[in-house]
């Protein structure tokens, strides 16, 4: 009964990084979430009479240089940073496994021809990408998301290449070969569901990779612009006032530390679990 008990339970509690990571992430989620409906102070509300107060039981973690609640801030960034992070991922994610999909089922010239473009997408990283569409547009979140979106393609799009091409070797595919399923239905019904569990890996890792270049970019001005709360604005603005109040800066540079390391510890437990090499030694 012992070692039954011992097998019952449930694998997450053998993986430290994963209960770490959930922790880190669901508290970085519901930050965000809370700020939807409540905050301290509105982050908009400029007092400068009470500028660069300290942290009180009216306003937690002080105020910024404008007489803004610096802990209101943080809850709004985070629905920033937020909302960025998923709407890049998510564009990297659907268009680069379409065009990883195809890639493996096709072969041939189609699957170069991804790749190549693939090659090319990575010849652009999201900060010159946000500095190309800043200069044709205007500096926004919008540019931010793109450029984020548009770099994480290229890599979605390899690693799905990557793994599909591994499943269409096996031989439930030749059976449904010769069953008559056609090569979108194997691609849809049988490669994409094995190839699942590391998608979700690798779009973790990618949403902790947004949320830090998102940081960058608004820090860059590239990004979220004023008066809406961004992690990486706030770190823009402490700057100047690093010997007056240097925890203006350590409080957004440790949410978006904290909102990394979690999302990487997630990646890295949930590759661990998925795994069924790993799962095989446990």
């Amino acid at each position: 009964m012992s070692g039954l008990a011992g097998h019952s339970r449930p694998s997450v509690f053998r993986h430290p990084s994963l209960a770490v990571g959930a922790a880190l992430t669901a508290l970085f989620v519901l930050a965000a979430a809370l700020s939807l409906v409540w905050a301290p102070h509105s982050p908009f509300d400029i007092d400068v009479p009470h500028k660069l107060a300290a942290p009180s039981a009216a306003h937690w973690l002080g105020t910024d240089a404008f007489g803004r609640d610096v802990a209101s801030l943080l809850l709004v960034g985070a629905q920033n940073s937020l909302l960025v992070g998923v709407v890049a991922v998510a564009i990297g994610l659907i268009i680069g496994a379409a065009l990883g999909l195809l890639a493996a089922a096709m072969g041939g010239f189609p699957e170069d021809l991804v790749m190549r473009l693939a090659d090319f997408a990575f010849a652009f990283p999201a900060v010159l990408s946000a500095i190309l569409l800043a200069a044709l547009f205007g500096p926004s979140v919008l540019d931010a998301i793109l450029a984020i979106g548009v770099f994480n393609v290229p890599v979605f799009a390899r690693v799905t290449r990557a793994a599909a091409r591994g499943v269409w070797t096996r031989d439930f595919i030749l059976a449904a070969r010769a069953a008559g399923s056609g090569t979108l239905r194997i691609s849809l019904e049988h490669i994409l569901p094995n190839i699942l569990p590391g998608l979700t890996v690798q779009a973790t890792i990618q949403f902790a990779t947004a949320v830090l270049a998102e940081a960058a970019l608004s820090y860059l001005g590239l990004g979220t612009q004023p008066p809406q709360p961004s992690w990486g604005r706030m770190l823009n603005d402490a700057q100047t006032l690093m010997f007056q109040a240097p925890q203006l800066a350590v409080y957004p540079g440790l949410a978006i530390a904290l909102a990394v390391l979690g999302l990487n510890l997630l990646g890295d437990g949930l590759n661990d679990l998925l795994d069924p090499r790993l799962a095989r030694t446990r």
